[in-house]
């Protein structure tokens, strides 16, 4: 096994892959690593054209990983995503044929576009790591990472994505537009040849899978846990909250704390990394009082708020 330095080495050669494609991206390509790490997923939610497809498909290059694509339409069926068995007229017996849901790095593309039916296809898959077909249940690939796309300003033709499925991803991050000093860079890369097709593969699928093990070993202190439960908890007391952060929000806040920390260079938590990745792991996990939408209050507000409200815990002995 190779040694942490080595693996963090790998860590950097990846952003630095994503940074040469994606231009001023820098936080969302972290952030994806995080998920990636945290053996997460990743809702990416932005209006077209910013990168969102970009981003993933540049990722998966930079790993040794079995990429698959699925863009959801009106009409994609659950076995579209799953597989199918087919009869095999010289065998005489049904034989699966896996679909796009068995590699390792998949792009969910536009998954507000199909129904909720085949959504749900998503659902055993992103949080057990196994599909049924046939009354069969396959194991999914390790790694297997889900990053899904969707356009929040088309309504026509879509199927807003339920909380059961909004809590399976760890993280939700949205885009933005570039400055005019990053678009002008992006020009200038994209006059000849697009910079995604001279990008390398800088990790293996082995090496991916022991970094992911090491992510799990990172110590984090008892009072760091007991900040994500008071942030959590103030999610569910909240007077402008309807429905606060679940358990699975504290355990994905967790994991991605132990992923960030990892990629920063270090072995244990700080609470600066919970701090940080609160909004990004919390917001798409809480729904407003309609009273507090009309009041022009957003789940970002709220979330902001929680955090400034919530004490930073400090280890007496550092006093």
């Amino acid at each position: 096994m190779e040694s942490t330095m080595a693996y963090n080495v790998k860590v950097k050669n990846v952003l630095q892959n994503i940074n040469k494609v994606m231009i001023g991206k820098e936080e969302a390509a972290v952030l994806s690593l995080v998920a990636l790490l945290a053996q997460g997923h990743v809702l990416l939610e932005d209006v077209p054209g910013v990168g969102k497809t970009m981003l993933v498909k540049t990722l998966a290059k930079s790993l040794a990983c079995d990429f698959r694509r699925i863009q959801f339409t009106p009409d994609l069926l659950p076995s579209d995503v799953t597989g199918v068995s087919i009869y095999n007229p010289k065998t005489l017996e049904f034989e699966f044929r896996g679909g796009p849901i068995l590699g390792n790095i998949i792009l969910a593309d536009e998954i507000n576009r199909t129904s909720p039916k085949t959504q749900s296809a998503l659902l055993e898959a992103m949080e057990e790591k196994h599909v049924t077909v046939d009354g069969r249940t396959i194991p999914l690939a390790r790694p297997f990472f889900v990053m899904a796309t969707q356009n929040p300003i088309e309504y026509e033709g879509t199927y807003p994505l339920p909380e059961a499925q909004l809590d399976r991803f760890i993280l939700k991050l949205n885009m933005g537009y570039p400055t005019f000093a990053e678009e002008m860079e992006m020009l200038t890369r994209t006059s000849y040849d697009h910079p995604i097709e001279t990008i390398e593969s800088v990790l293996t699928k082995e090496a991916l899978e022991e970094i992911q093990d090491e992510v799990k070993q990172v110590y984090m202190d008892k009072n760091v846990q007991h900040y994500i439960i008071d942030l959590v908890t103030s999610t569910r007391n909240h007077p402008q909250v309807y429905l606060g952060v679940s358990p699975r929000g504290s355990i994905a806040l967790m994991k991605a704390a132990k992923a960030y920390a990892y990629i920063s260079g270090r072995d244990y938590v700080l609470p600066d990394d919970v701090k940080y990745l609160a909004p990004y792991v919390l917001a798409h996990r809480v729904i407003l009082h309609s009273e507090a939408k009309y009041s022009g209050k957003t789940v970002n507000d709220v979330i902001a708020m929680i955090i400034e409200q919530t004490e930073i815990p400090i280890r007496k002995e550092f006093i």
